[in-house]
């Protein structure tokens, strides 16, 4: 089975772990992805946006790419962020391919009004430089027509993947149509755009609640792979909404809240960095309660020691 075919179900998307004083903890992460390996994702992505890849330097996304390949000891590929513009862009995927990654993915530029030509040109400076194929992640600013995609699709050669990230699913199912199968479809905002992205045929979708609950993001894919919105409706309305209301509480929780709840659970995350804000108390207080319902049903163990001092 090609790579391309492999990538079927949820990517699982570790977060990078960091110290109190915010330097790195890849001990933490090599923990945590062990864990994760032990669970039949299609993948893992190492410093990706749930990564905060945007706060690392380029050997510290090295260094995670690497620790994230030896602690999934070939269960599963591993996929690179990268971004940043196209010199460090370029870079970075150099490193990650020299790490193990197997496939590189290219968040936006740095720079938000970029033309369509010279976007096209930093993903093929980004492409060019490794061997690997590339997933394009199509999130805030890069936003593409259809035609759009289809020409990327003429001009970038080793463009493979394409990573949705703006969850206008009508203008989605419109790339998809328009493009066909020249490229690999997948979901990327969030957990809870799972049935929308599976009702127009994505193949895979990535998956933050892989952190915390694993099995729950296999379930999600399962049943939207089987196309069970009944089932569905079930996980995310008891699971998936709840979470994501806490998320958008402040700029940046995507992140935040995924952390605490991982130390919530007793699996070492750490602070986010700036220009990212860790948890307010109330917000935690919140989120341990509803991690209480998770609890039952997901083997979490929920701690009764942790508080935002404690970040």
């Amino acid at each position: 089975m090609s790579l391309r075919e492999r990538i079927r179900g949820v990517l699982g998307f570790p977060v990078t772990p960091f110290r109190q004083d915010l330097s790195l903890d890849l001990d933490a992460l090599a923990r945590n992805v062990d864990e994760m390996a032990g669970y039949p994702f299609c993948a893992l992505v190492a410093a990706g946006g749930t990564g905060e890849v945007y706060s690392l330097t380029p050997r510290e996304v090295e260094d995670v790419v690497r620790v994230t390949v030896e602690a999934a000891a070939g269960r599963m590929p591993v996929v690179a962020g990268t971004g940043f513009n196209g010199p460090l862009g370029a870079d970075i995927a150099r490193r990650a391919e020299k790490a193990g990654a197997e496939i590189i993915l290219a968040l936006p530029p740095y720079y938000s009004n970029a033309p369509f030509e010279g976007l096209i040109a930093y993903y093929q400076e980004i492409g060019a430089a490794s061997g690997l194929p590339l997933m394009v992640y199509s999130r805030d600013w890069a936003v593409f027509t259809p035609g759009m995609v289809a020409r990327m699709a003429d001009r970038v050669p080793t463009l493979t993947f394409w990573k949705d990230g703006q969850g206008d699913s009508r203008k989605y199912q419109r790339i998809m149509h328009t493009v066909g199968d020249r490229l690999a479809w997948l979901g990327g905002l969030g957990d809870d755009c799972v049935p929308a992205y599976f009702a127009v045929g994505v193949q895979a979708y990535t998956s933050s609640i892989s952190n915390i609950a694993p099995r729950l993001s296999l379930e999600l894919a399962e049943a939207g792979m089987a196309r069970d919105f009944a089932r569905l409706d079930g996980l995310m309305a008891k699971y998936v909404h709840p979470l994501y209301a806490l998320r958008e509480r402040a700029k940046g929780y995507e992140v935040a809240v995924m952390k605490a709840a991982m130390e919530i659970s007793g699996r070492p995350a750490g602070p986010v960095r700036p220009p990212l804000c860790n948890c307010t108390a109330k917000d935690i207080a919140d989120l341990r309660q509803l991690l209480e319902v998770y609890e039952a049903d997901f083997a979490l163990k929920v701690g009764k020691t942790f508080s935002p001092a404690g970040m």
